[in-house]
């Protein structure tokens, strides 16, 4: 198997609008270059904000909490990775986020289906269809297509 190139990293993501107050913790995970970011439901000051460690500074019974949610994270993270690598899955940003959001087992996206769907259609073509009707489902592939680059995180 090739190795890839992954990394986790903890950030604070600030509003266009950001005056003061707290702010969402991020997480990204980044294999080849590709970055994949997950919400932690979780928020601080950034006045408190470590960017060497990723963690909050302080000793506080509050920060040690959020520091040890954020480290069962990242051992979550490297979990999904360990097992994307023992069943032998391309590693990517989006598969290691799918696997520890569980929505990997089986599950396809709407676009999958449709090129699924017209592949499928294209050999009925002169068998009951036409190739209009191909070219209609072809624009809904398209279409599909475009939203999905438009959509992104």
């Amino acid at each position: 198997m090739m190795k890839t190139n992954f990394s986790l990293l903890f950030y604070l993501k600030k509003q266009k609008n950001y005056i003061s107050g707290n702010t969402p913790i991020y997480m990204r995970i980044t294999v080849d270059g590709k970055r994949a970011e997950i919400a932690t439901s979780r928020d601080c000051n950034p006045s408190r904000w470590s960017k060497r460690s990723n963690r909050l500074i302080g000793t506080k019974e509050d920060v040690k909490m959020l520091n040890s949610y954020l480290d069962q994270l990242q051992s979550s993270i490297y979990q999904a990775h360990q097992e994307l690598v023992s069943f032998g899955i391309g590693i990517t940003s989006e598969a290691i986020k799918c696997r520890y959001l569980g929505k990997m087992d089986g599950s396809h996206t709407l676009l999958e289906a449709v090129k699924d769907h017209n592949e499928k259609m294209q050999s009925l073509v002169g068998k009951g269809y036409v190739q209009g009707t191909l070219n209609r489902y072809k624009v809904l592939e398209n279409i599909y297509q475009l939203s999905s680059f438009t959509n992104t995180d």
